[in-house]
């Protein structure tokens, strides 16, 4: 009997499994994961996981009891490798095929890769997933050098982690400053204050070559100038796992392209998560997001869609990274580099606490808050209603920016 597959075992698989049961549906349902464990959180990873505050079993989304209660059948460390979408099957990779009524892709993204001199050697590590993590904790000792390629969330999480076990932790960073992809210049020059007061060593405008060692890293070349390493871990970004969509023959661009409902190019085949090129309402425009929220949100619309139901995903984007004792938040599309857009800082009600609202004229497009559950949750409504605070008043802490009734779009 045919019932509902799920390619990949991440955020999207484990939500989209759950809530197929929660909507009543009663037949098969299978996940396929090429990696050994049940669906899993990775935000904790690069945080909690690694600096190891948080045993394994805290990291999965639910324990394995809740997929055998649930008749969810599971079938990890399994590869699939084709979509047939003519004859509603998945190939995987011992040969074996299985039927679907709906098809959901969840298969996530992969780390981005060097392809440089010395990139083969032992000790250069990439952190995606709870093996890498393990393998990485097993070579973090005190005193030790650790180098860092990439100055994103990812490696600054990871520094904080490093430094406060006692590493000799260096950052390099190609762009000329850290964050440049998810920032505005003012939080990055915040955060690059936070991690040198902490004993990071920060390197902007450094771009590595290549690396050095007899089997196993032991210098990072940065062009004339090079960096000693007992361990490296690359952060450089991601890469869409969209393969077996192309192969498939459904409509690929950055990402699998969905529709508003997280549908295919092929009505009976849905995507959700990392690898999706969605449209969104709310923005006017289609993105691809790398983000937990909106990996959940499409698997609950996808298995809606899937039963038959008529559900658009539209949401405004938000992120968190934890470094240190200092939580980011962030909501709205953050401008990295825009002329025509300003900031206003907003103290906040506790010591340590400040945001800071980006706005284009009157509108409100973004907010970063550090240290400040409350005013984030405001700043997510403003931006969820279109109902933008003053920002002549936004830099006073008594001004109330949902109550205000500002500036509406």
């Amino acid at each position: 009997m045919a019932g509902m597959v799920i390619i990949g075992a991440g955020h999207a698989a484990g939500q989209a499994a759950a809530s197929l049961r929660q909507e009543k549906y009663t037949g098969p349902i299978t996940i396929i994961g090429d990696e050994a464990h049940v669906p899993y959180q990775r935000p904790p990873l690069s945080k909690a996981y690694l600096s190891g505050a948080q045993e394994v079993d805290r990291v999965y989304l639910r324990p394995d009891k809740f997929y055998q209660e649930k008749d969810i059948d599971l079938k990890l460390s399994t590869r699939a490798t084709a979509i047939n979408a003519d004859a509603k099957t998945v190939e995987l990779e011992d040969g074996a095929e299985i039927e679907y009524d709906k098809l959901l892709i969840s298969t996530g993204s992969r780390p981005r890769m060097l392809s440089i001199p010395g990139s083969d050697l032992g000790g250069i590590h990439y952190l995606r997933t709870i093996d890498d993590v393990d393998g990485i904790r097993a070579e973090m000792r005190e005193g030790a050098n650790l180098v860092i390629v990439g100055g994103g969330y990812i490696g600054l999480e990871v520094a904080a982690v490093g430094v406060e076990q006692g590493l000799n932790v260096h950052v390099l960073e190609m762009e000329d400053r850290i964050l440049q992809r998810v920032t505005t210049p003012t939080m990055s020059n915040y955060y690059n204050e936070l991690h040198k007061g902490r004993g990071v060593n920060i390197h902007t405008n450094t771009a590595v070559t290549g690396f050095s060692g007899d089997g196993k890293v032991q210098k990072v070349l940065c062009g004339d100038s090079e960096f000693n390493a007992d361990m490296v871990i690359v952060g450089i970004g991601i890469v869409p796992n969209i393969e077996l969509a192309e192969a498939a023959g459904l409509t690929c661009d950055n990402g699998i392209v969905v529709d508003d409902h997280c549908q295919t190019s092929n009505p009976d085949i849905y995507a959700a998560g990392d690898c999706t090129n969605h449209p969104n309402a709310l923005l006017d425009r289609r993105l691809r997001l790398e983000s937990v929220p909106n990996a959940m949100d499409q698997a609950r619309t996808s298995v809606s869609n899937m039963l038959g139901g008529d559900k658009s995903y539209a949401a405004i984007p938000w992120f968190w990274s934890d470094q240190y004792d200092v939580k980011l938040q962030s909501v709205g599309v953050v401008p990295i580099n825009d002329d025509d857009v300003y900031q206003v800082a907003r103290p906040g009600k506790r010591e340590g606490a400040v945001s800071f609202w980006s706005y284009r004229g009157d509108e409100l497009v973004a907010v970063e808050v550090v240290n400040d559950p409350a005013t984030y949750m405001e700043a997510r409504q403003c931006l969820d209603t279109k109902q933008y605070p003053d920002p002549e008043q936004i830099s006073n802490p008594s001004f109330s920016p949902i109550d205000s009734g500002g500036a509406r779009s």
